[in-house]
């Protein structure tokens, strides 16, 4: 009991303390290089000039709920991120660019391939081959390009 009326008591001269600080005045000069000097006594320059600052109290009830607003968001940035899937790491993101990069390059070599051969073909279920149509090997190829364009931009 003691203790917290002491403390308050050393909170409310502290307090008083500060406020005597912020009335007091403030003085600017500027010296014979040019500097600009700020204080809180006046120096005896030609150049000071003692400057009007007003000060405003905080209103503690304001900054109390702005740190309660800041910690709730805080609070429910952490409960979304926790129930949200975990970000890929450095390592998963390069092996998953390095397997698109590769993708990437077979369907090029696909379509470079459809584009040289004169005759394209399929195997049927007996391991006979069946040659595409001319309208087959348009699908084909339209359908590779759109691999690549997939795996490649």
């Amino acid at each position: 009991m003691i203790v917290s009326r002491l403390s308050s008591l050393l909170v409310a001269v502290a307090l008083t303390g500060s406020g005597i600080a912020l009335a007091s005045d403030i003085y600017k000069w500027t010296d014979a290089d040019g500097s600009v000097h700020y204080g809180d006594r006046p120096s005896g320059a030609p150049t000071e000039q003692r400057l009007t600052i007003a000060s405003n109290r905080t209103d503690s009830a304001a900054v109390q709920a702005r740190a309660q607003a800041r910690r709730e968001a805080r609070a429910a940035r952490n409960e979304a991120a926790a129930g949200a899937p975990q970000e890929k790491t450095r390592e998963e993101l390069r092996a998953e660019r390095e397997e698109r990069a590769q993708q990437c390059q077979q369907h090029r070599d696909r379509l470079e391939s459809y584009l040289q051969s004169q005759r394209l073909y399929r195997e049927n279920a007996s391991g006979e081959r069946e040659y595409l149509d001319e309208q087959e090997i348009l699908d084909a190829r339209a359908a590779v390009q759109e691999k690549i364009q997939e795996y490649c931009s």
